[in-house]
């Protein structure tokens, strides 16, 4: 079955990009020919608080928010990697 479900400019569509090797979560919604406005979280949240704002702003701009990576739906980073304290 190939399920599609109807999509407008305010649908908002989520996915991942490698960053670096760790995939990045985010969300976005708009005409990317539009104005973009990108919503960063605070700490500790994710772009999960941004649910109902995304769609409320997509007639008018492109939205992007994504989640840090350790936040959200973001990779966790390797501490053999990425040392958190130097």
């Amino acid at each position: 079955m190939n399920y599609r479900p109807e999509t407008t400019e305010t649908t908002v569509r989520m996915g991942t990009i490698e960053v670096e090797g760790l995939n990045i979560f985010f969300r976005e919604a708009g005409t990317p020919g539009n104005p973009k406005i990108v919503l960063l979280h605070g700490f500790p949240a994710s772009s999960h608080q941004y649910r109902h704002l995304i769609p409320a702003l997509a007639d008018t701009f492109h939205v992007l928010a994504m989640d840090y990576p350790e936040f959200g739906n973001s990779d966790m980073l390797d501490p053999t990697t990425y040392p958190l304290f130097l």
